[in-house]
């Protein structure tokens, strides 16, 4: 009993723990920087494959970072001389997820940044060839093109859109790489990645592991019969479940005494594979598209790639260029032919003369100026219309983006309608309120979303009065309306952008939104021109967000900024607006986190606004455990 407390209390420390975000942070940068390193092992032919550089170039910011120095650290460890080359092919593939990042483009044109890095590699191979001396043979060369083209498609499938097949593909990938990385002669990844999936992956993914180690020659088995024949084994209704975890190595036995050959070095990993495959989570199930509901999903989907098709269509339209010619023709006829100077005049008309009017090199300049003064000031009109012709545009398409989206994800969720969530999390919600005037221009409001999300909302309107209160009113009646029927909380905000930009109600509202999930006990903060917000926990304050300009300035440009946090351990969540100067009101706060969020946000109202001009509003957020309610 003493035993089974102290693992019970170990287990629930490392949880504590794996919670903590330092350790988040760290473990994430680790396994990016790991990634990178033992996808650089991968190879056909004993020659070094670009596959580090396909996944870097799925991903952006320090993610590529990250993945891209530990591909550079793993080539020469691995290769040795020969994986210079492999150095340029992730610092190249770094360098173009860095320009790229997370831009529109990516999602519109997925095929775009593969295409890139192939000819990437291309190039490299051709340098090394002509100028180097390297004498890999040309089918090599092809085939590190081909796998640097076909691995960057599935990667960054995988990261814009994850399906079972793009997920099958991307295992095949991993076991190809792993496949060269043994710490012990006995224990060859790649044939641990193989066990895991022929117990706990799909049939699918169980034979292309299979089939990547046949590519990559680490045995003479064939590990793709070995696999097929281990996905049927454990189907075999074993009365324990370690019984189950030995299929793949008694399938290898199997097929390795069917071939007459002796090799027993993947049978420790393949077994250890195994146990880890019983570890894993149930299997999901494929979505079967039948009846009525693969009809709608289908239907969804059409309507998703029209909406999409759409946004091209809009994106490609061009306004007709402005005709400055036809401006100094109309010019001329105004102010030089019926000049008395006309006949001996030399000057000719230049464009420049429209910018700079002062400049024209003219004598009867008292006709000629007012008339490019006038013209300029209509070119000016025209360019101006260009560019809300533009805007208008941009917003439009950005709205058959967002629809597309919304449709795919209605056609994701549709088989999933009937499951019963796991909601393990309620939401406190308070928020205390102190206006300048008779109304105040801040409003909060708390409402549930779709599934097992949540939602708190506060709109500060600029200002204060009626005028004020209105903006936010609005505000928080449209992005409730967008959040309550499932579109994503970005694109919702972004929406709201476009609004008031072609409304011409730049900083009208500055948002402030939380969106809490039930079943994990995480959040995201989203903002946009709001003020800093607070993190309060029992050991300490922190401060998260930074002033930003307000929605509604342009179509295209500024975006919300958007913090993930956790508050499954009693953190407490403090929104406010710009009435509350946080620092001064949680620099004196004695209460903890454990208060009522009412008291706690009337104490933050108290102490943050005593000389504010404007309308204060506090709003506290905290989780609760459902077993607590």
């Amino acid at each position: 009993m003493m035993v089974e407390t102290y693992l019970r209390r170990g287990k629930r420390e490392l949880q504590r723990l794996a919670l903590e975000p330092g350790v988040q942070r760290v473990g994430s940068a680790g396994l990016y920087l790991g990634s990178g390193f033992l996808l650089s092992a991968a190879s056909l032919g004993a020659s070094p494959l670009p596959l580090a550089m396909g996944v870097i170039c799925a991903l952006s910011g320090w993610r590529a970072v990250l993945m891209t120095l530990g591909a550079m650290i793993g080539y020469p460890v691995f290769w040795g001389a020969a994986g210079c080359q492999g150095i340029v092919w992730a610092a190249v593939g770094g360098t173009l997820a860095v320009l790229v990042g997370n831009r529109e483009i990516r999602r519109d044109q997925p095929l775009m940044i593969p295409a890139i890095a192939s000819f990437l590699v291309a190039v490299a191979g051709l340098t090394w060839r002509f100028f180097l001396g390297d004498r890999t043979p040309m089918p090599i060369w092809l085939l590190r093109v081909g796998m640097t083209l076909f691995s960057a498609a599935v990667f960054t499938k995988a990261a814009l859109c994850r399906d079972a097949i793009t997920d099958w593909l991307a295992i095949a990938l991993g076991a190809l790489a792993l496949a060269q990385v043994a710490p012990v002669p006995w224990l060859g990844l790649g044939f641990v990645l193989a066990g895991a999936m022929g117990v706990g992956g799909a049939f699918p993914a169980a034979v292309l592991t299979g089939l990547a180690l046949d590519l990559a020659q680490v045995t003479r088995v064939p590990m793709a019969a070995a696999q097929c024949m281990a996905y049927f084994v454990r189907l075999i209704p074993f009365d324990k479940k370690w019984q189950r975890g030995t299929a793949p190595a008694v399938s290898y036995m199997l097929t390795m005494a069917a071939c007459g050959t002796v090799e027993l070095l993947p049978l420790p990993a393949l077994l250890a594979g195994g146990a880890i495959g019983t570890l894993l989570p149930p299997r999901p199930q494929l979505t079967h598209r039948r009846g009525e509901t693969g009809t709608a999903q289908v239907r969804l989907e059409l309507g998703a790639e029209v909406m999409r098709a759409a946004q091209g269509l809009i994106l490609e339209m061009e306004p007709p260029p402005i005709d400055q010619d036809a401006l100094l023709d109309k010019v001329r006829q105004r102010a030089c032919d019926s000049c008395s100077a006309r006949r001996s005049c030399k000057a000719q008309l230049s464009r420049q003369w429209l910018m700079e009017p002062l400049a024209a090199d003219c004598r009867k300049q008292g006709r000629l100026v007012p008339e490019l003064r006038r013209a300029r000031e209509e070119l000016c009109s025209m360019q101006a219309d260009r560019h809300r012709q533009g805007e208008y545009r941009q917003a439009l398409a950005r709205q058959y983006a967002v629809l597309s989206d919304y449709l795919r994800s209605l056609s994701d969720r549709l088989p999933r309608r009937g499951e019963a969530l796991e909601i393990r999390y309620r939401a406190e919600v308070s928020a205390r309120s102190r206006q300048k005037e008779a109304v105040n221009g801040d409003r909060c409001v708390a409402f549930a979303g779709p599934d097992e999300t949540y939602y708190v909302l506060l709109c500060d309107g600029m200002g204060t009065g009626p005028g004020a209160a209105q903006e936010s009113r609005d505000a928080c009646k449209f992005l409730r309306s967008l959040l309550t029927a499932g579109f994503p909380a970005e694109y919702s905000l972004r929406t709201l952008n476009d609004l008031l930009a072609l409304r011409g109600s730049a900083g009208a509202v500055t948002v402030d939104l939380a969106q809490l999930r039930l079943d994990t006990g995480g959040a995201a903060v989203y903002k946009w021109g709001a003020a800093p917000s607070w993190v309060l926990t029992r050991q300490s304050v922190t401060k998260i967000g930074t002033a930003a300009p307000p929605p509604g300035l342009s179509v295209s440009g500024a975006r919300e900024t958007v913090e993930k946090l956790s508050l499954c351990r009693g953190e407490v969540l403090i929104l406010l607006s710009d009435g509350v100067d946080g620092e001064a009101a949680l620099r004196h706060l004695s209460l903890t986190p454990d208060a009522p969020p009412g008291e706690l946000a009337a104490k933050i109202l108290e102490n943050g606004s005593e000389r504010a001009q404007d309308d204060a509003t506090a709003a506290v957020v905290r989780l609760r455990p459902m077993a607590s309610s």
